[in-house]
């Protein structure tokens, strides 16, 4: 148990964010800082697993945009180490939808009844944006005429995966509309290892570095003008100047961490105002393949009368040839349904969809991983969905640090939210902001001693008892009471 330390700076979550404040902090002189993770690992919602004889990323798996004028800044670190990725062409998908009598739908109608899905979400968009609707939900609105299994698949598809907007995304908008699978047996935490060893210790992989603390579950922040106090789970204590929190948005919005005093009401109530989008990819192993392969096969989806029921699906062959792996995704309610049943369940029902597709005599799968984000404390949930019409307000609230406590996050990034270079550029911006604000109280800190050296150097010449006088004043009072006892003339007591 380590004993009560201080820091310039605690950094609270090593994901994304967390370690690319840390690095900024480092690189203009901060070395005097702490990173607090509550799992045993850094990486946050980016994770990979040995499944099936491949490394599978159970949270982020994409990096999104790449492409355009400007270069995505993780697509740029990804290039640099060599990380492995394949293309993705989310907009086949469309056209390998399957009813549930193993079916295709004939690509004409799949198209039509596409374009009337897009068309219709816009315009319910725009109507709301002409009535100056204020933080609308995230989406239930826009899909309630969506009635037969196809247009239930394809409304699953437009809003929970492409998330249609009034507006371009921003993502792509900046940085291209192309998305790469990240297929690497490093995982892509490896990039985030690699950023760590620009400033911490590390040695064949490995962060040696006592600045780092795994298994640090942070329960309490007491925070006032003179600093932060971080109690965590195993009962140690840290001090701190500044904190910069990177929790998720689910955990601010859930009690893991206490503050002491509380947040301020406009605090609490913009965390609240944001949506947690949970993301569920389920991997199947399987002893050989079944399903169409090749370039423009790579997704397909099941039409079903429930929207999201295992509506859409992945086959790795295109990333991993011959692993024999097929994901399936689910979104939010299903999300959590699923985590809450046994994996032999969710096996059995994922071979019901299968085989509703493929036919009764496919092979059942010889291997089952469901990942569990929703009820995972360090996390609850997979990234923030802010609503489709919101408020500036809630996002600059959310960002905004109180007191001596900064945040920071994917969930802080306005433009970027829900993405892996937002919750990079995020920690990125969230340090600038509290580099400025160090050197603020730097400044400030020099200016008070400048004009206390020439009182601090005449009390030298103070009698003792009129030293023990001056000590027990408060600053502002010592020219006051030097002026009355005729030490200094009215100008220099001013002085």
């Amino acid at each position: 148990m380590d004993s009560s330390s201080s820091s310039a700076v605690i950094i609270i979550g090593a994901g994304i964010s967390g370690i690319s404040a840390a690095k900024v902090l480092a690189d203009n002189g901060i070395v005097d800082l702490l990173i607090l993770e509550a799992s045993g690992r850094i990486g946050g919602r980016i994770l990979k697993e040995s499944f099936g004889g491949v490394s599978v990323e159970l949270g982020a798996g994409w990096i999104a945009g790449v492409g355009g004028k400007a270069s995505n800044p993780v697509w740029e670190i990804a290039s640099k180490f060599g990380l492995r990725t394949c293309f993705s062409d989310y907009s086949n998908a469309r056209y390998n939808i399957y009813d549930r009598s193993g079916k295709i739908f004939p690509s004409a109608i799949a198209a039509d009844s596409y374009k009337k899905a897009v068309d219709s979400a816009i315009q319910k968009l725009r109507d709301l944006e002409s009535n100056s609707v204020d933080d609308v939900g995230n989406g239930a609105e826009l899909h309630l005429t969506a009635k037969t299994p196809i247009e239930l698949a394809i409304d699953f598809i437009l809003h929970d995966f492409e998330m249609a907007e009034v507006e371009p995304i921003s993502t792509y908008v900046d940085f291209g509309e192309r998305e790469f699978l990240v297929a690497d047996e490093r995982g892509y935490e490896y990039l985030l290892y690699k950023m760590a060893e620009d400033f911490l210790l590390t040695s064949e992989g490995k962060i040696l570095d006592n600045r780092l603390k795994l298994n640090k579950v942070v329960r309490e922040l007491q925070h006032s003008r003179n600093g932060v106090t971080v109690k965590t789970e195993d009962g140690c204590v840290y001090e701190a100047n500044y904190v910069i929190l990177s929790a998720s948005i689910g955990v601010l919005q859930s009690d893991l961490i206490c503050f002491r005093p509380p947040l301020p009401r406009w605090k609490t109530d913009a965390i609240g105002k944001c949506d947690v989008m949970v993301y569920t990819k389920i991997f199947l192993k399987f002893p050989y393949k079944f399903w169409p392969c090749g370039t423009d096969k790579e997704f397909f989806i099941y039409a079903h009368e429930r929207r999201g029921y295992y509506t859409f699906w992945q086959q790795m062959e295109n990333a991993y040839p011959g692993s024999n792996i097929l994901v399936v995704t689910l979104t939010n309610g299903e999300s959590k349904r699923v985590e809450a049943q046994s994996d032999e369940e969710t096996l059995k029902e994922a071979m019901g969809v299968l085989r509703d597709m493929f036919g009764p005599d496919i092979p059942t799968a010889t291997d089952i991983l469901v990942p569990r984000w929703w009820n995972n404390r360090f996390q609850r949930g997979s990234y923030s969905n802010y609503p489709i019409i919101c408020n500036n307000r809630v996002v600059n609230d959310i960002k905004a640090p109180v007191g001596r406590i900064f945040f920071t996050g994917e969930h802080t990034s306005e433009r970027f939210n829900g993405y892996v270079h937002g919750g990079y550029l995020a920690g990125i911006d969230t340090s600038k902001a509290l580099l400025e604000e160090i050197r603020k109280d730097e400044r400030e800190n020099e200016s008070k001693s400048f004009l206390l050296e020439p009182l601090i150097a005449l009390s030298g010449s103070l009698t003792l008892a009129q030293s023990d006088a001056v000590s027990g004043l408060q600053k502002c009072e010592v020219p006051t009471q030097l002026y009355l006892s005729g030490k200094l003339g009215i100008p220099e007591a001013i002085l």
